[in-house]
């Protein structure tokens, strides 16, 4: 029997950690662990528990969710965490995802749409609502594309083949996938994505997704 997967609830609202909780106890291969309603203990319990996931809302007292995130993927980097919030502006989305949130999904998101986004980023996957994909898409096109060399000279460190591997982890392939595509080992795919990520900073695969779309790399 596979081992459960772990989640701690980051949120503040004392009925909507009941509810999260609730939700997540009828998956049978899901345990909540641990709960926190500010930022600060989210961070102690991914140390003390580590977790394979996070739910985290943004606004809570003392430390936020956004320094939760970064202090969190700094120290704890095997957590996978996914943003639960009321925020969809810019701001917050493109400061999540760079902080190093794998996930971005509205609170007025469905159940079902919820238990798809646990799920994806439990599989090694990102997730963003669809209402979010789309601010992440419409802030490339007003900005304007940009060609791949741009005016981001982190891209002229890469090797042909780092940038490759970016494009399709960008389009949601999964290391393995990608092997099969290029014809190589995955632990050579591993090589070039950490090589890549490493370079530009990068810490996740939405990470990933939002630079590619950013520079042009690949729409969505």
């Amino acid at each position: 029997m596979n081992e459960k997967k772990r989640i701690v609830i980051a949120e503040d609202h004392t009925l909507m950690r009941t509810g999260l909780r609730m939700l997540l106890a009828q998956e049978p291969d899901i345990d909540v662990v641990g709960e926190a309603d500010n930022g600060r203990d989210a961070i102690r319990l991914a140390g003390e528990l580590l977790p394979d996931l996070i739910l985290m809302d943004l606004t809570m007292p003392g430390t936020n969710g956004l320094e939760a995130i970064a202090e969190i993927r700094k120290r704890f980097s095997a957590v996978r965490i996914l943003v639960l919030t009321i925020h969809k502006t810019d701001e917050y989305i493109q400061e999540a995802l760079r902080g190093g949130a794998d996930g971005y999904v509205l609170k007025e998101a469905s159940q079902d749409d919820l238990r798809g986004a646990v799920r994806s980023v439990l599989n090694g996957k990102s997730y963003l609502s669809p209402d979010v994909s789309q601010k992440v898409i419409s802030g490339y096109l007003s900005s304007g594309p940009k060609s791949a060399a741009g005016t981001d000279t982190s891209w002229d460190q890469l090797s042909e083949r780092e940038r490759e591997v970016l494009k399709l982890v960008a389009e949601g392939r999964t290391n393995r996938e990608i092997a099969s595509h290029l014809n190589l080992s995955i632990k050579t795919v591993e090589k070039h994505r950490s090589g890549f990520m490493k370079k530009l900073n990068l810490h996740n695969a939405a990470g990933v997704t939002t630079y590619a779309i950013e520079n042009g790399l690949v729409r969505r």
